[in-house]
């Protein structure tokens, strides 16, 4: 029999914690826009005043070719003063090229992109570049903004009766932490990726920084640190018409992530064991796309790391990254795809493209 789920809050206490987020988000887009204008005002003088000088410039010449520009300054720092820092890498990118193999219409999923790491060259795409919905794979950037924000594991983070509530109202899914509960920040991690627990992510969200959405703002930044025009709406994967991502954008996020060695070690589980606390249970958490696709790859391949995701306006979606028998390590990302098994077996016949051993019947 199904236990029957009573929430903790009146049905105006709900609408008002919507319209607050809703406000949020609008307050957060006329930020956004603010900022964009400042940012463009400065460079926009710096030109009409350049081409102001140049304008006087070629009235005293008579018309003459312009000056030459002197030789740039270059500045020495004053004794004791640190040199400027250098500037970071460029984020990891990959490009098309004439032997980019173009998915057809025999190609299940709708978006797709495989991606060669060494040579960051794109081997095969449909679709690559065209936003859609990356449903729960967003939590993917979830773990990376937590992991490079934690100053170490050994906390915990709080499950409110809110975090519940909200999980149960939208249908999330659950690594199945019960309100009120405190759980230790490495569940909450391997709770957020294995499981796709929505409870996790936001209860790392909120610890981090206080809510969901100025957490998703440091997940906004750090897409665009990595070059990256995907905009998040949430940490969990919902559903929202500001969340753009194209399966190229996750691509790069999933490498981003696998650089860092605890999400990566998040990543690569096939299981994590959560303790029994309380009135709960032990929870057994497990990767099922993993441990699925498996007993499909080709001979040699050896995943990496998944995150699956789904809602209805994305269908079925997912990202991996495996290494070949030749060492080489290959990012895989579909969207759009019609059930969990045709999402895997999408995955595999990516991979077997690479093996040259023709797609699996």
């Amino acid at each position: 029999m199904a236990v029957q789920y009573h929430f903790t809050t009146t049905e105006e206490e709900r609408a008002r914690r919507r319209a607050d987020r809703s406000a949020a988000r609008r307050q957060r887009r006329r930020l956004r826009r603010r900022a964009m204008l400042l940012r463009t005002l400065p460079p926009l003088l710096l030109v009409l005043l350049a081409a102001g000088g140049l304008l006087v410039l070629l009235a005293g010449n008579g018309g003459d070719a312009p000056l030459p520009e002197p030789p740039p300054m270059e500045h020495v720092p004053p004794a004791g003063e640190p040199a400027p820092a250098a500037a970071p890498p460029p984020a990891f990118s990959a490009r098309t090229t004439p032997e980019t193999a173009a998915l057809g219409e025999e190609f299940s999923s709708g978006c797709a992109v495989l991606i060669d790491v060494e040579s960051g060259t794109v081997l095969a795409e449909k679709n690559a570049f065209q936003a859609v919905s990356p449903a729960s794979m967003t939590k993917i950037l979830t773990l990376l903004v937590a992991v490079e924000a934690l100053e170490g594991l050994e906390g915990t983070a709080s499950v409110t009766q809110a975090i519940t509530d909200y999980c149960f109202e939208n249908q999330c899914s659950t690594a199945g932490f019960l309100a009120g509960e405190k759980v230790g920040l490495e569940d909450l991690l391997y709770g957020t990726i294995l499981p796709s627990g929505a409870d996790a992510a936001l209860a790392l969200a909120e610890y981090v920084s206080g809510s969901e959405e100025a957490f998703v703002e440091r997940m906004n930044e750090k897409a665009e640190e990595l070059g990256l025009a995907a905009r998040f709406a949430g940490c969990v994967g919902l559903y929202h018409p500001e969340t753009r991502c194209s399966v190229y954008d996750m691509a790069v996020i999933l490498q981003a992530a696998l650089e860092n060695p605890t999400c990566r070690k998040v990543l690569s589980a096939r299981t994590w064991l959560v303790p029994a606390a309380g009135e709960r249970e032990a929870l057994e958490l497990s990767n099922w796309f993993i441990r699925r696709i498996e007993d499909h790859m080709p001979a040699g391949f050896e995943i990496q790391g998944a995150k699956t995701g789904f809602v209805t306006e994305a269908g079925n979606c997912a990202a991996s990254c495996a290494q070949g028998p030749d060492g080489r390590t290959y990012l895989c990302v579909t969207a759009q795809g019609a059930g969990i098994w045709p999402c895997i077996f999408d995955h595999v016949a990516l991979y077997q493209s690479v093996a040259g051993t023709g797609a699996e019947d």
